[in-house]
C-alpha cells in the first residue's frame, strides 16, 4: 500500500507540456535554489503524505498530461504580507497517459491508485494529438 498522496493542479494558460517546461524553465532561473516553485494560497493538510513520495499532476487543457515529484514545501509570503505555500518540484516533467479531468478550482489531492501511469521515456517525445482528439480519447478511455 502507498503512504502517499499526490496533488492535481490546474495549469491555467497551458496549450501543451512544452509550454509548462518552458514557463517554469524560465521562472528557475529567478530562484535562488533554481527549482521550479508552484505557489497556492492554501497549505495542504496532508502535507506529510505528499513529502512521503507525492507527484503534482498538471491538467493541461482538460486532460492530465504530466507529473513532477514534490520534493517540500515552503512557506513564502507575498507582498501583501500572507503566508502562502511554495511547493517545489523536482525540474524533470514526466509525460503520462491522458486522463480527461474537468475544470476545477485551487488543488485536489489524488490517491496513487487513481493516478495515469507514467508514459515510457520513449514516448516522451510523441508528437502530441490534436486537442479535441486528445480529450475525446481521454474521455472513453483509450489514452
Amino acid at each position: 500500500m502507498d503512504n502517499f498522496i499526490n496533488l492535481l493542479k490546474l495549469s491555467v494558460g497551458t496549450e501543451a507540456v512544452d509550454d509548462l517546461v518552458a514557463w517554469q524553465e524560465m521562472r528557475r532561473a529567478q530562484m535562488p535554489d533554481s527549482l521550479p516553485h508552484h505557489v497556492t494560497r492554501m497549505w495542504p493538510k496532508r502535507e506529510a503524505e505528499i513529502l512521503e513520495g507525492g507527484s503534482i499532476y498538471w491538467v493541461i487543457k482538460g486532460v492530465i498530461q504530466c507529473r513532477q515529484r514534490i520534493l517540500r514545501l515552503d512557506e513564502v509570503h507575498g507582498d501583501d504580507g500572507i503566508r502562502r505555500c511554495a511547493i517545489v518540484l523536482d525540474p524533470e516533467v514526466v509525460r503520462t497517459a491522458n486522463a480527461a479531468k474537468r475544470a476545477f478550482q485551487g488543488w485536489r489531492y489524488l490517491k496513487p491508485e487513481d493516478a495515469p501511469k507514467d508514459l515510457p521515456k520513449s514516448r516522451a517525445t510523441d508528437d502530441a494529438l490534436p486537442d479535441d482528439l486528445n480529450r475525446a480519447l481521454a474521455d472513453i478511455g483509450v489514452l
